[in-house]
């Protein structure tokens, strides 16, 4: 008995060491100069970004997005923050999500080899609904080199942020 106690109280004492541990490391200051390390970029070009709320994860999304679909992506960022002041974002799935606080996610994108797939969770209660997807609520639009029509996009973006989200934003 006395035996069982000695390793449940070492085991305490290793969880609370790792703890820690754990809260130095994270706490530690960066090296002046430390450069981060590389974005993976995942098949199709799309960059591996950990799940992370805030503006700065999909900042580093955008930065990473490969050639011309980094300027696609800057573009979306800039358009959706004009159109819905306030926006809630962050990256999940690999993707750059946005949404309103109180009513969860309206939409996310993604990028791909030849274009960057914007989805309007709540895609059928747009008009005109846009032309991609046979899910049942979502749809999206793939975007190309040269095709983003921004008075197009702000009117879905404008209606897909008044419409209840998807998830909790």
């Amino acid at each position: 008995m006395n035996h069982g106690r000695r390793v449940i109280r070492t085991f305490g004492a290793r969880i609370r060491l790792m703890k820690k541990r754990s809260q130095s490391i994270s706490k530690s200051p960066a090296k002046a100069g430390a450069k981060a390390p590389p974005v993976k970029l995942l098949s199709g070009g799309n960059p591996q970004i950990a799940k992370a709320d805030g503006d700065a994860p999909v900042q580093a999304y955008i930065v990473a997005m490969p050639s011309w679909k980094r300027d696609v992506g800057r573009r979306l960022d800039a358009l959706i923050v004009r159109t819905v002041p306030g926006v809630s974002k962050a990256v999940r799935w690999n993707s750059p999500f946005y949404g309103i606080a109180s009513q969860g996610w309206f939409l996310g994108f993604h990028t791909f080899t030849n274009f960057v797939k914007v989805s309007f969770f709540r895609g059928t209660s747009l008009r005109p609904v846009p032309p991609g997807g046979t899910g049942q609520d979502a749809r999206w639009i793939d975007i190309h080199e040269d095709d983003l029509d921004e008075s197009q996009m702000a009117k879905w973006i404008r209606q897909a942020a008044a419409l209840p989200g998807w998830g909790k934003s």
